[in-house]
């Protein structure tokens, strides 16, 4: 391993009281950057996509993950499966947009084609203009290259380098805490899908969403209604982090209809929501009658796009009645999402002073985002003395 930029973490990795937080570099290094790539989502289960994009089997999504090509297809079985959006021919693009695939995956340039399920299906011409055989190329051999996955609560996960844990040992703590709601989920349609471009590093959105602190300073509305000393700290170190409230309020329409609960959910939801960080990319909230997810791609240094989703108990066709409440329920947590817009933005700019030191944390507010950081720092470190 050669020209790794070795920052200094040693003070990231101490308690609360006299720990600082991650250097600089951390968040203006492109070299950085790559470093975390590999020691952070590529060794880790990094959020991707949703499930719901890929409804019907034969449906097929190209993403780019911290520019990995990589394709999200639904097999003839349900199955979710991930592979690297490449041709195993001369490497071409397969599928560049959302799309439909009738029979097989074709790629564009030579016509090689696979099975949903990233097998090899035919090589057109490989031996001449009438043989699509050739003693050389095996079929067997040329599979699409599937990249380990998993989904959970519709969010579709991938580990890169495939050295992490099974997911269900992986976020195992976050699982069971969580365990009331292991069941169906249905996205909300159109309005509540949508997604923020911030010019800042993905970690300060994760930071960010942990705590509760900047509360009544950046949620001036929010802060009405569930203040900040109605919030508590989730901290399970090594796993996850973030926050929780006793005072969630359903929305309501003016009729008094609310959206319908989880089933079987215990008394604790009646007013009760937690927001988690789910190391390292995906931000998850849950309440009695809805959950969401915001899957961050990291797409540079100092860029991030933030895709949120939101689910409810039922099928959308059965909650025609309440599709105003939805809307009104998108608009109330894009308004809450953009509020922190500013803060990472301002943040990832001022880590470009050269004094900065990584700041000082409080040892009563700051506990969930101190946690993340140290995960950030034992990944690292983890990954440098491989």
């Amino acid at each position: 391993m050669s020209e790794i930029p070795l920052t200094n973490i040693d003070a990231t990795l101490n308690p609360i009281e006299s720990a600082r937080g991650l250097p600089n570099e951390h968040y203006i290094s492109d070299s950085v950057f790559e470093e975390e790539k590999q020691a952070i989502l590529f060794n880790n289960w990094s959020a991707i996509g949703f499930a719901k994009d890929i409804p019907e089997a034969g449906d097929a999504k190209p993403i780019n993950f911290v520019d990995i090509p990589l394709l999200m297809v639904r097999d003839n079985d349900g199955n979710v499966n991930v592979f690297q959006n490449t041709c195993r021919h001369r490497g071409m693009i397969l599928v560049d947009e959302p799309t439909k695939i009738i029979g097989a995956i074709r790629c564009p340039y030579h016509s090689w084609c696979y099975e949903l399920n990233g097998d090899m299906l035919a090589t057109p011409m490989v031996g001449g203009v009438e043989c699509n055989t050739h003693e050389a190329v095996d079929p067997s051999e040329l599979a699409l290259f599937k990249i380990r996955s998993y989904v959970w609560q519709d969010v579709i996960f991938v580990n890169i380098n495939e050295n992490a844990a099974e997911f269900v040992d992986y976020a195992a703590k976050l699982i069971t805490r969580w365990k009331e709601f292991e069941k169906p989920v249905y996205h909300g349609g159109a309005g509540a899908y949508f997604t923020l471009e911030v010019d800042t590093n993905w970690k300060l959105a994760v930071e960010n969403y942990a705590e509760s602190y900047h509360l009544p300073f950046v949620h001036p509305e929010l802060n009405i209604t569930s203040k900040i000393e109605d919030h508590y700290h989730i901290e399970e170190p090594g796993n996850f982090s973030g926050q929780g409230s006793l005072v969630y309020q359903q929305l309501k329409t003016e009729n008094g209809d609310v959206f319908p609960d989880f089933e079987g959910l215990s008394e604790k939801w009646d007013t009760g929501s937690e927001y988690i960080c789910v190391y390292p990319n995906l931000l998850m909230g849950v309440h009695r009658d809805h959950v969401f997810s915001i899957i961050l791609e990291p797409v540079g240094t100092s860029k991030t796009i933030e895709h949120v989703s939101i689910y409810y108990t039922k099928p959308i066709e059965e909650m025609q009645k309440l599709g105003a409440l939805m809307n009104s329920n998108a608009r109330f947590w894009r308004t809450v999402f953009m509020e922190d817009v500013g803060v990472v933005q301002g943040m990832q700019k001022g880590r470009h002073g050269l004094k900065f030191d990584g700041g000082k944390f409080s040892p009563v507010m700051d506990g969930p985002t101190h946690i993340f950081h140290q995960w950030v720092a034992n990944k690292v470190n983890n990954y440098r003395k491989a």
